[in-house]
């Protein structure tokens, strides 16, 4: 077992309690309204602080931590979510650890099918758009979406290929704020250690070290829509707006659809892609 691999499985075994002691590093004594004497072992807050301001005892913080005790109420859960600063997602995302990963998670990682429905609405959109999973692996994409990418392939893995692919990073020029949004996303998606998006970050830990670095500060962020900003390599300079849309019948599939305003210079070289396209065929 590798030393990356011996990190992971902690989290799996305990994701409550590393989820804590991830983000109790994160919080600095002052941001938590301590007074700071002499001087401190570690950055964050200590155990018995974080019990303290919770309003519960230290030994029952400690196994929590330790994983003695993995059912702490909503109320303990809340109160902890105040005391290390959580935002709404962090909050549910902790919930969701104590929750347990969801049955479908736990049956297995086989490939999600795509509904007839969707890859025909592909096939017709006139945008670049990609079917994918909740943890990036791409399912089917149009044209278009190849021509932005030709990683864009069935089979192949976007946050791995952004980590591990020199061309995906020159693509995305602001490559690592890209990844921290994937690696967030993943996170969340993983919960509780069970399913497709755990098995990848366990397989992604033990080829990037950027992917641990972030994985190990157990920051979450929703899948959501937003600007896209690529240099690609024939068009040059490209912002696009993103959009990720739930697929009817598939849990774990989204639709994700790349656009421009029309008019917009964004449009204009789309219209250079997409010709460009055509010529080949």
């Amino acid at each position: 077992m590798t030393d990356a691999s011996r990190a992971s499985a902690p989290g799996r075994r305990n994701p409550l309690g590393t989820y804590l002691r991830a983000r109790r590093a994160q919080v600095t004594p002052t941001q938590a309204g301590l007074a700071v004497r002499g001087q401190r072992r570690v950055a964050g807050l200590r155990r018995e602080e974080v019990a303290m301001l919770a309003g519960i005892s230290a030994d029952y913080y400690l196994r929590l931590e330790r994983g003695r005790d993995r059912n702490p109420s909503t109320q303990v859960l809340e109160a902890l979510g105040r005391v290390l600063r959580l935002d709404d997602e962090h909050l549910a995302h902790m919930h969701a650890i104590v929750a347990g990963p969801l049955r479908a998670d736990r049956a297995g990682t086989s490939t999600p099918v795509v509904p007839d429905g969707a890859r025909r609405l592909l096939d017709q959109l006139v945008q670049p758009a990609v079917i994918e999973t909740t943890a990036f692996d791409v399912l089917a994409a149009n044209p278009l979406a190849q021509r932005l990418s030709p990683r864009l392939t069935p089979g192949r893995n976007q946050l791995r290929d952004l980590l591990t692919v020199p061309e995906d990073r020159a693509l995305f020029p602001d490559h690592d704020a890209v990844a921290q949004c994937l690696v967030g996303n993943l996170r969340q998606t993983a919960g509780g250690g069970a399913g497709r998006s755990a098995d990848l970050a366990e397989e992604l830990r033990m080829v990037s070290d950027r992917f641990r670095q972030l994985w190990d500060r157990h920051d979450v962020q929703g899948q959501t829509g937003g600007t896209v900003l690529l240099h690609h390599p024939e068009v040059g300079p490209l912002r696009l707006e993103r959009e990720r849309l739930a697929v009817d019948g598939a849990a774990d599939v989204r639709l994700v659809v790349f656009h421009a305003a029309p008019g917009s210079d964004a449009a204009a070289k789309l219209d250079r892609l997409r010709g460009a396209g055509s010529h080949r065929v």
